[in-house]
């Protein structure tokens, strides 16, 4: 049976800072370090991500797989594989806990079984450095306020587009 692994880290934003990184798929190449691909495939009724594509180079796993994600409320995102080439399994989490006035504790979960024989010491090693390399970048990606400032520039950009009339575009 797999066994999980799991860290967590202190994060100085709001839960809903968090998760909306979290949420932004789009980004991920930008703040992980193994993430080089990602694609939204469908969405749910509050347009959260049901099924993204990723394109994955973890140093010994590089795959392209798609993940089912489960939202519960607006602190959990949880994940499980529909397709891959390398992998067997894989079931993530995000859990996030409020951490006093403007803080916020994640906590990451992961479960990798590959299809190729691995030792079970060499897979929880790169699901931990997976896991630490994931949430040092989600960390520095929300604290240094890059995702903040660029959805307040898309929010600019679609007011922009309402104010100009038919023929000023």
């Amino acid at each position: 049976m797999a066994e999980n692994t799991s860290s967590s880290i202190t994060i100085e934003a709001a839960p809903a800072d968090v998760m909306a990184v979290i949420a932004d798929f789009a980004r991920y190449p930008d703040w992980t370090g193994e993430v080089k691909e990602a694609q939204v495939l469908a969405t749910d009724e509050k347009g959260r991500a049901e099924q993204v594509r990723l394109v994955m180079d973890a140093g010994a796993i590089k795959d392209d797989q798609t993940l089912g994600y489960t939202w519960t409320g607006d602190h959990e995102v949880s994940w499980t594989l529909v397709k891959s080439q390398m992998l067997r399994s894989l079931d993530g989490s995000y859990i996030l806990r409020p951490a006093g006035l403007s803080a916020t504790e994640v906590t990451y979960r992961l479960t990798v079984d590959v299809k190729i024989p691995m030792l079970g010491m060499i897979k929880r090693k790169a699901e931990k450095v997976i896991i630490d390399r994931a949430l040092a970048g989600l960390k520095k990606r929300v604290e240094s306020g890059d995702a903040a400032r660029e959805a307040g520039a898309q929010a600019e950009s679609g007011d922009a587009d309402k104010k100009a009339g038919p023929g000023d575009k």
